[in-house]
């Protein structure tokens, strides 16, 4: 141990002056940091004091070379340049350059731009996106505490969804802003995955609801849908799929992926599909690229008399504006991103200009100068025919779309994104200090700004645009949707126009709203009218959908509703019953008032009963006056006037009762009629009773040793008795009333169109106690009569009142089973026959005789006629 420590002593002067070097020449030397790769890209950069980063798709292709792993990998080679990708790229450069001539936001601040070219292509776009990050320069000259702005503060692409996917999943690790002006899967809406994502255009969520709206609008329920084969395509078929099912009202009759490379076999069999379904209406998610190659083998195929809707990638997309495609395409319906105007933009395009001393060759002003004229800067890379580019060529004069700013759509979108940037990264610089969002108030300083801090305003950013859109963002990043609605108008020298017919819009309070001027848009059918794309056909009012088994919902069978059930609806999912006044119509599809049916004083049965119970009374009153006047003869003081005065009484009351059971039954007339009709008729038939024990009893007291009995039946007793018994009824009518009152009813067992008032009589076993008590009364009555048939005729009315009863008994013997069978107004009717037949039989009966001797014998209505009568019996 001791021999090490030793060592150790004699070697640390050494390590000492090493350190001390060391130490020297790190402060002594700048720290460098050099990149690992260079990418080599097609770029265009503008310096400043904060430097914005722009991702575009100026070539649409790319070509990669074959990877052997022998010797370094080379470079992919874009192919394709696209006039309109390099539009969207100048348009960021316009909108920094006008932020950058506005003395009103960021003063005293110049902007840059850095803007790489995808190349249609995800590594090259992921490879500029990288380059953004982390810059381009070879070396990297660091300070002492490893502080300083990144390369760009915010980023304006991309593109594409995959590529904006993949770009946002990794430097939203390093919280870098990213601005989308072309993005719209719905995916990226996802706060957890994508925190720094923002766009100016609508995710694909509202998108497909968007298009729902118009095929709810035109009834189309059943459709086809293409998606392209990447995460564009595929999210919005998971979309469309979940909004379907959620509506309940659109199918899809097949789901198909659009494959990404050129595939002749599966387009065929794509194509064969859309030609032999029933689905009238195929909706595209797809890129231009896609609706090429599948719209090729759709004119090889022939397939026309489809309604065509379009999405936002390729609703004006000027390469399927061909007279080989117009057959096809004309009528086209699609979804646009909002059209704008750029004021000053085509000024700012028209003075672009390469810079010939710049020899690098991925320039992408120099490369759209050469597309344009068909030259080369470098003599070197020129092929035949072609000429060298001077750099002063009038590109007012080239036939290019380039300068075309009448449907400016993705570039307006781009020109929100940069202002957008501008305007939260103005709201930060204007932070007073103290009163900052950051940590202890703090705010950010622009020569340590960091992407994070950018987004705290980005978030929070509103502003409107020159056209007079409101630009800000929701929670989830999503700017507020707005589309347009195109449609392609077929001209008469075969080319398309694609006109705006109107828009979808969602408002602040979250109400989604359609828009369509129906008038101006081109239909390419024979009839001029949109297409029909059913499933099956509607199911009309009267009848009910039927799912058919393993079919979608919108395929079904129309089944009539069953009886007594309507449906007054299209598409009716269940028939469902009238409310009890009311019933089917004939073809079930509406309700229809039951007609009433009851004995009523207007029809011809219910006025000829009124008329005779109204003649009974008055004939009861006029033999009653004829009495009540000849009251001291001595036919009408026979057998106890008072007697036949009541009964007279009593049987007008029976007449009367007859008029309860006419009319409509209300509960006053259901608890009155029974009740007064059987409380006069026992009046009436006690009278009778107590007439005939008078008669028996007068007759025995005219015999010797039978004046007895004549003082059981005083006038006294013949009141009261006449009243015991009516009081006995009168007690079972009050029993009644209370127990088990007779209510009104709607008896709907009758008929299915009618409804029957009547009286529920509330308790069956009241109402035969009343008729038995009063048959009881009748048969005791006209027993008794039957007995003193054959009494003196000075005597005998026993034999009037013997018949009487015999009709009355026949007419209520008749009648109780006339009355069960009798059905609704008709047993009502039997009823009051009944009562009117029994009354009249008893009024003819007992008192015609009478009164025919009062009226047509009065010599016979005299004591010395009845006496002599007497003494010659």
């Amino acid at each position: 141990m001791r021999t090490i420590m030793g060592a150790f002593l004699n070697i640390y002067p050494l390590l000492s002056v090493y350190f001390l070097f060391i130490y020297y020449v790190s402060f002594s030397l700048p720290l460098t940091c050099n990149l690992r790769r260079q990418f080599y890209l097609n770029k265009m950069h503008k310096s400043g004091d904060v430097v914005l980063g722009g991702l575009f798709e100026v070539h649409y292709t790319s070509v990669f070379p074959e990877l052997t792993f022998k010797s370094e990998p080379q470079q992919p080679i874009c192919k394709g340049f696209d006039t309109l990708g390099f539009r969207h790229a100048m348009t960021m450069a316009f909108a920094v350059d006008e932020i950058n001539k506005n003395s009103n936001i960021l003063p005293n601040l110049t902007l840059g731009y850095s803007l790489y070219d995808n190349c249609g292509a995800l590594v090259i776009g992921f490879s500029g996106a990288l380059s953004l990050a982390s810059g381009q320069q070879q070396q990297f000259l660091l300070r002492e505490n490893c502080s300083g702005s990144p390369p760009v503060l915010g980023i304006v692409g991309d593109h594409y969804s995959t590529f904006s996917i993949a770009i946002a999943n990794v430097l939203g690790l390093y919280k870098m802003p990213i601005v989308s002006y072309f993005a719209t899967c719905s995916c990226l809406s996802d706060r957890q995955r994508f925190p720094t994502f923002f766009r100016t255009i609508p995710s694909d969520a509202f998108q497909v609801r968007a298009i729902i709206h118009i095929l709810k609008h035109f009834g189309w329920t059943w459709i086809g849908l293409l998606v392209s084969d990447d995460d564009y395509g595929l999210h919005v078929a998971q979309s469309f799929q979940s909004d379907l099912a959620e509506s309940r009202e659109t199918c899809l009759a097949y789901l198909e992926v659009l494959p990404w490379d050129s595939d002749p076999g599966e387009l065929r069999r794509i194509v064969n599909l859309i030609k032999t379904s029933t689905a009238r209406v195929v909706i595209v998610f797809a890129h231009e690229i896609h609706m090429i190659q599948l719209m090729e083998e759709v004119a090889q195929q022939n397939v026309t008399g489809r309604q065509w809707i379009a999405s936002e990638t390729w609703t004006t997309a000027a390469i399927l504006q061909t007279q080989e495609l117009t057959p096809y395409l004309s009528g086209t319906l699609g979804i646009a991103i909002r059209r704008g105007e750029i004021p000053g933009l085509i000024d700012f395009l028209l003075k672009i200009r390469p810079d010939i001393n710049d020899s690098n060759g991925n320039n992408l002003v120099k490369q759209f100068w050469e597309h344009t004229f068909k030259c080369k800067f470098s003599p070197a890379d020129r092929e035949d025919m072609e000429s060298v580019c001077t750099g002063d060529e009038n590109i007012e004069l080239a036939e290019t779309e380039f300068l075309d700013v009448s449907n400016l759509r993705p570039e307006y979108n781009v020109y929100k994104a940069v202002y957008a940037l501008a305007y939260a990264l103005d709201d930060m610089l204007q932070c007073e200090p103290g009163k900052g969002p950051f940590t202890g108030h703090g705010c950010a300083r622009l020569d340590s700004l960091e992407p994070w801090q950018l987004l705290h305003y980005l978030q929070k950013v509103n502003f409107s645009t020159q056209f007079g859109d409101q630009v800000s963002f929701d929670e989830n990043g999503d700017a507020l949707p707005i589309y347009d609605v195109m449609n392609w108008l077929h001209l008469p020298d075969g080319k398309v126009k694609i006109q705006n017919v109107g828009e979808v819009k969602k408002s602040h309070s979250g109400d989604e709203e359609l828009t369509l001027d129906e008038d101006k848009i081109f239909w390419n059918t024979d009839s001029k009218k949109p297409i029909r794309s059913v499933c099956s056909e509607s199911c009309p009012p009267g009848t009910r959908k039927a799912r058919e088994r393993r079919q979608p919902e919108c395929c079904f069978s129309c089944i009539s509703c069953s009886e007594g059930k309507i449906s007054n609806k299209t598409n009716s999912l269940e028939c469902f019953g009238c409310p009890e006044d009311f019933w089917p119509s004939p073809q079930r599809d509406h309700c229809i008032l039951k007609k009433t049916e009851f004995l009523s004083y207007q029809e011809p049965l219910g006025i000829c009963l009124t008329t005779t119970s109204l003649l009974g009374t008055f004939i009861c009153a006029v033999v009653l006056g004829i009495f009540i006047y000849h009251r001291r003869t001595p036919v009408v003081r026979a057998n106890n006037s008072e007697l036949s005065f009541l009964l007279l009484v009593s049987l007008k009351l029976c007449f009367l009762c007859s008029l309860l059971f006419i009319g409509q039954p209300r509960l006053w007339t259901c608890q009155l009629r029974h009740a007064a009709f059987g409380i006069s008729f026992v009046l009436c038939v006690s009278c009778i009773l107590v007439k005939t024990m008078v008669v028996l009893a007068v007759f025995k007291a005219s015999k010797p040793g039978g004046g007895a009995n004549l003082k059981w039946f005083g006038a006294m007793q013949q009141r009261g008795t006449v009243l015991f018994l009516t009081c006995i009824q009168a007690a079972i009518c009050v029993t009644w009333l209370v127990s088990s009152s007779p209510t009104p009813y709607k008896n709907m067992q009758y008929h299915n169109d009618k409804i029957v008032y009547e009286c529920a009589v509330g308790s069956t076993v009241a109402f035969a106690v009343l008729l038995g008590y009063i048959g009881i009364l009748a048969i005791v009555s006209f027993f008794l009569a039957f007995l003193a048939r054959n009494l003196p005729n000075n005597f005998n009315e026993a034999k009037l009142i013997t018949f009487s009863m015999l009709i009355f008994c026949a007419v209520w013997v008749a009648f109780v089973p006339a009355y069960i069978n009798s059905p609704g107004k008709y047993a009502d009717a039997v009823e009051v026959f009944a009562i009117l037949a029994s009354s009249f039989g008893l009024l003819v009966a007992l008192f015609g005789p009478k009164c025919y001797l009062i009226l047509l014998k009065p010599d016979r209505n005299t004591k010395k006629a009845i006496i002599g009568r007497h003494s010659k019996s």
